[in-house]
């Protein structure tokens, strides 16, 4: 991977390509420029038989550096740095600030591939690549251009496991705006593969990662909350703010797997589980698993579960008794309603 940087100062990562499918994709090129030159001469010197050698010379000539130079000068220029065998290869012709190349960058790589591809068949252009560190050759190094790949083998994301439930949406409020890449993808990588830590190193690992992310949010971590449960909260926050502001609107974002169950922490903030101290914990529905390391010696009882706020229906006081009638039967509410004497 290659950062470059724009001219608005954007960092750019690119995937430069290397000699095995530069030189795919030039023998393509060739292969088809050849053909074409073969057939337009066969056709020439058919039509013009009655020349002489001089003009016979010229006419060659001219249908040489139209057809193997202008020919992919011209390509290039009009598709963007996209010829035959790119386009087959999946290889692109960009400026070494990421933008598409104009006619001035193809007419140097073009005049100067004369030389470096046709002349000295491909010998030149080949130490050129394995010398530079991005796979460039002199017509690149020249017309300040670079040749990328533009299809990157997709891999799978791996499975981020959500935050408890008593977790979600508590960090709605909190500045993620200076926390670097490299660290986002460093937690997401350690959620993904916490279930396969030992419990110590995890614990270990989850404290430092969430210290990083303290430092950098300037926000301390909420009191009793597991380290690993504090960056799936977090993480989720802004999986859910990318998702409005991709898609716009203020609803909230579930991620795959948002059925997991989880039973809150208790005094010593362990996720309560029939594991013991030391061990992962958590309970998985139909989403998939999600353990989070508990921090060892950590007490076994979970909090118990607050109580439902009692139903209070209208024209009722909360206060018990305030309503009642004599004997404790509750007394209708008021209607406004007199009848008649």
């Amino acid at each position: 991977m290659s950062e470059l940087v724009t001219g608005e100062a954007v960092a750019l990562e690119l995937r430069p390509a290397k000699l095995p499918s530069r030189s795919l994709a030039v023998l393509i090129d060739l292969a088809v420029a050849w053909t074409v030159y073969l057939l337009v001469t066969l056709g020439v010197l058919a039509s013009t038989a009655s020349l002489d050698d001089a003009a016979m010379a010229a006419v060659a000539v001219a249908g040489f550096v139209l057809i193997l130079v202008g020919g992919p000068i011209a390509v290039e220029t009009l598709s963007h740095g996209r010829s035959l065998g790119k386009l087959a290869c999946g290889l692109r012709v960009v400026r070494d600030d990421g933008g598409p190349i104009r006619f001035r960058h193809a007419l140097v790589r073009g005049a100067v591939g004369v030389v470096e591809i046709l002349l000295t068949f491909g010998v030149v252009a080949c130490i050129a690549s394995l010398v530079s560190a991005r796979g460039r050759r002199l017509g690149d190094v020249f017309a300040g251009t670079l040749v990328v790949r533009e299809r990157v083998p997709t891999v799978q994301a791996a499975f981020v496991p959500p935050p408890p439930p008593w977790l979600a949406g508590r960090f709605s409020g909190l500045d993620l705006s200076g926390v670097p890449e490299g660290l986002w993808l460093a937690i997401r990588q350690y959620l993904s593969r916490m279930g396969q830590l030992d419990p110590q190193v995890g614990w270990a690992m989850a404290q430092r990662l969430a210290g990083d992310l303290v430092e950098c949010t300037g926000a301390p971590a909420p009191y009793g909350v597991p380290p690993a449960a504090y960056l799936a909260a977090v993480v989720h926050e802004r999986q859910a703010r990318d998702a409005r502001r991709a898609f716009g609107g203020g609803g909230s974002f579930a991620p795959s797997g948002a059925g997991v169950a989880f039973a809150p922490s208790g005094a010593g903030g362990a996720l309560g589980g029939d594991a013991g101290p030391g061990t992962s914990r958590g309970t998985a529905g139909s989403g998939g698993s999600a353990h989070f390391p508990v921090s060892p010696g950590s007490p076994d009882t979970p909090a118990p579960p607050a109580p439902p706020a009692p139903f209070v229906s209208p024209g009722h006081s909360a206060q018990p008794g305030a309503a009642d009638g004599p004997g404790g039967e509750s007394s209708p509410p008021a209607t406004g309603f007199v009848p008649p004497a």
